[in-house]
């Protein structure tokens, strides 16, 4: 089992002149459920080598302890040292492609033909894909193969336009993840904020916040297991 995980190279916040990047909890927590299960994780990014974190996702109110151990692993920091330009993967590579979150990903990925054409091509392949968090908002310009939004009429989730005022940046970021989901004409439902909230709509599985990336990534196994028998 071979599993893609696709993270931002984008560290501002828009000209707030703060920094950004990807949540690590998003990153770590589904990380050691794929490794766990004994998969080959292979990380990439629009850039390659090493993308940005957001600060605050390594503060102490922060960390868990699939972020402790991340953090303390050389093999998973090495990794994440050197992830593979986006450009040099495809998903005939792999078995299915995970998307952690963090702002970075509306101001890249969102907007990265590479990764539109991953989404498109992992899903016409019959494979599985997880996006989590802000992560959703990155299918914001993928399509079907007749042109339609890609999550036109799906049960979808994502970072809700409440917890974007929660955290301060409803005007800072380019879109709201709720309002372009829906927007796209996307099903889009939720739990209360911060609580761990995960859909599935055929291969499509998304989380709606940190809490759920890791059950994100149990969905995504479980699927991938269903899709290989």
């Amino acid at each position: 089992m071979k599993i893609l995980m696709v993270l931002t190279s984008h560290d501002q916040l828009g000209d707030t002149g703060r920094k950004t990047g990807f949540w690590l909890e998003e990153l770590a927590a589904p990380y050691y459920v794929f490794k766990d299960a004994g998969a080959q994780i292979v990380l990439a990014s629009p850039k390659g080598g090493q993308p940005p974190l957001d600060p605050k996702s390594s503060e102490p109110d922060s960390q868990t302890d699939a972020t402790r151990r991340f953090e303390a692993d050389p093999e998973a920091m090495a990794a994440l040292a050197a992830t593979v330009p986006l450009s040099s993967v495809s998903q005939a590579e792999f078995d299915t492609v995970f998307y952690p979150g963090g702002h970075g990903p509306l101001w890249d990925l969102a907007e990265d033909p590479q990764s539109i054409r991953l989404i498109e091509s992992t899903l016409a392949a019959g494979k599985p894909l997880a996006l989590v968090c802000h992560a959703p908002g990155v299918l914001h310009r993928a399509r079907t193969p007749e042109g339609r939004p890609l999550v036109e009429g799906r049960e979808v989730t994502g970072f809700t336009n409440s917890e974007e005022a929660a955290v301060g940046l409803t005007q800072v970021v380019p879109f709201l993840v709720e309002d372009e989901l829906q927007r796209l004409g996307g099903l889009f439902s939720k739990a209360a904020d911060w609580q761990p909230y995960v859909v599935t709509d055929g291969l499509l599985i998304t989380g709606q916040n940190p809490a759920s990336s890791g059950p994100a990534a149990t969905v995504l196994l479980e699927r991938l297991a269903g899709v290989s028998k």
